[in-house]
């Protein structure tokens, strides 16, 4: 079994490109779930892509439009959305913004660099 640090604090945790005017933190991660917080500049693409996991996310700032299979909603801070396992998704970031990410099970390509 994999496992993150019991605690993972802010300032200790690398940034990570993960697109352009896109980067990520992962946090806490074992074989099962994945937490991992996005920041996006305004009009960063994050690309329509599909994957096995399991995705919620929460808005902790900022405007995305997000697609979902076939709908598009545009949220922003406080909303979330809930993405099953390979329904194709991505989102534009309209307003610079904050992703926080859990995946389940965790994503292995995340820590496989």
């Amino acid at each position: 079994m994999i496992q993150s640090n019991l605690f993972q604090i802010e300032k200790e945790i690398p940034w990570e490109k993960a697109g352009e005017g896109i980067e990520r933190q992962v946090y806490g991660y074992d074989d099962q779930i994945m937490l991992v917080k996005a920041k996006f500049e305004a009009g960063a693409v994050g690309t329509l892509h599909q994957h096995h996991h399991v995705q919620v996310t929460y808005v902790e700032s900022g405007v995305f439009e997000m697609t979902i299979g076939e709908e598009k909603k545009t949220i922003k801070k406080g909303d979330g959305y809930y993405v099953p396992p390979h329904v194709i998704h991505g989102c534009v970031c309209v307003e610079p913004g904050i992703l926080i990410d859990v995946f389940s099970p965790h994503r292995e390509d995340f820590l496989n660099k």
